[in-house]
């Protein structure tokens, strides 16, 4: 997902490597920081893929920056991720909201619908973190205060993103 995100903020503009690293932190939250040793990386194998540009620029102070921006082929790629969206991109949360940021990059209404909708079908699948042999257990199955917490926060969600895209769908 880091990919992802890097395509997706890039296509909104160049960005220097620190401006860019800030705007996944944010996206992804206080709980996964982005690391130097994570981004760097991952950018570099997009500089040598072709899909991002890199311009060296004099910094502040002795140190040069280095201004990324999407190519044309990295705007293809951003496009067929988001177009593709399945899996893990769709059932799990923070890869799914990181799909949904940038969604709008799609041109086509019916192609973004087609992700939402991957996502609604994923959605109204039965689901729980606790099971009875084959059976998913409520939040009225427990007596444990934490895991009926986890389930009737879990089930308010879903309802409430369920809400969301069928009005989005419809």
């Amino acid at each position: 997902m880091l990919e992802l995100a890097i395509l997706g903020f890039l296509a909104e503009g160049p960005l220097h490597g620190y401006q860019l690293r800030h705007r996944i932190a944010h996206l992804s939250g206080h709980a996964r920081p982005v690391s130097d040793g994570s981004l760097y990386p991952a950018t570099n194998r997009l500089v040598n893929a072709g899909l991002l540009g890199r311009m060296t620029e004099p910094g502040a102070s002795a140190a040069q920056r280095h201004t990324l921006s999407l190519t044309d082929a990295g705007r293809f790629e951003l496009l067929r991720r988001l177009r593709d969206a399945d899996g893990l991109d769709i059932s799990d949360s923070t890869r799914y909201f990181t799909v949904l940021a940038f969604l709008s990059q799609l041109p086509d209404t019916a192609e973004q619908h087609a992700v939402l909708r991957r996502r609604l079908e994923f959605l109204e699948q039965p689901a729980s973190f606790f099971h009875e042999g084959d059976r998913p257990l409520g939040a009225e199955d427990t007596e444990d205060p934490y895991r009926r917490g986890m389930l009737t926060i879990a089930r308010a969600t879903s309802r409430a993103e369920r809400s969301w895209l069928r009005g989005v769908l419809a």
